[in-house]
């Protein structure tokens, strides 16, 4: 099986495809020939400086914009093809916070699940479930703006998790927490993957990626490494590999 056949399985697998994906701003161009895959339960580190091209993807896998070449399968589902099918299979955690902050962690939870057409007993089951999983349950009915930075995030995590996505997307989700914070929201997403969830944790942070984790290297809008971290690095730090294949001087 060649790479980009690799690539395809995993994503009709229940992982995550992306085939050959180049998108420019007008004569800039932002990714060029990006490919990888990420299997079910795997997490993969997108590791990139700022101007690498990290959100430009994420918003390309969010169906935010439109790649202008290139195919991207979520669990089964083309997003050019079967756009709400394959954002249906997905949970997105964006770099800047979406909540109210006035409402409880609870109907935060039960207006997200409305959109995906949750209500009743099915929607408290999986929010109770969601939380459980994050470690918010007893947090439930406190407003979102008594929690702290970690565990506004949890609730975000908690809340992408409602209607039981294959895929899960994080852009910087830990921009802005501390160190404690960071390890304690890296554990449990860590752990979410050990589950069987598909991960994509989009990061400059090398202390967030395990020698296990899958990684993919973006450089000026291309991948310059992807594969097992500890594989890429060859005995070297992380923090070192990184600094070889996406110079500092990148960074915007």
């Amino acid at each position: 099986m060649g790479a980009g056949e690799g690539a395809l399985a995993a994503g009709l697998a229940g992982g995550l495809s992306v085939q050959g994906v180049s998108f420019a701003y007008g004569a800039r161009e932002a990714l060029r020939d990006v490919g990888f895959s990420v299997a079910p339960g795997r997490f993969c580190a997108l590791l990139g400086p700022n101007g690498a091209g990290k959100s430009t993807l994420f918003a390309l896998l969010t169906g935010l914009a439109t790649p202008a070449r290139g195919r991207i399968v979520a669990a089964g589902a083309d997003l050019g093809r079967a756009p709400r099918a394959a954002l249906a299979r997905m949970g997105v955690v964006f770099q800047q916070p979406a909540i109210d902050l006035d409402l409880s962690v609870r109907r935060n939870m039960r207006y997200f699940a409305a959109l995906h057409g949750l209500s009743g007993r099915e929607a408290d089951r999986r929010i109770d479930a969601a939380l459980e999983r994050l470690g918010m349950r007893e947090r439930a009915h406190e407003k979102a703006r008594a929690l702290n930075g970690g565990h506004r995030r949890r609730m975000e995590i908690a809340r992408a998790l409602v209607h039981d996505p294959s895929l899960l997307l994080l852009d910087e989700p830990t921009a802005g927490l501390d160190a404690r914070a960071r390890a304690a929201l890296v554990a449990h997403v860590h752990d979410l993957a050990e589950d069987g969830v598909c991960v994509l944790w989009a990061t400059h942070l090398t202390d967030e990626v395990r020698a296990s984790d899958d990684v993919v290297i973006l450089h000026r809008g291309r991948v310059a490494a992807a594969g097992r971290a500890d594989e890429i690095c060859a005995g070297r730090p992380l923090a070192e590999t990184f600094a070889a294949l996406a110079p500092a001087e990148e960074a915007a």
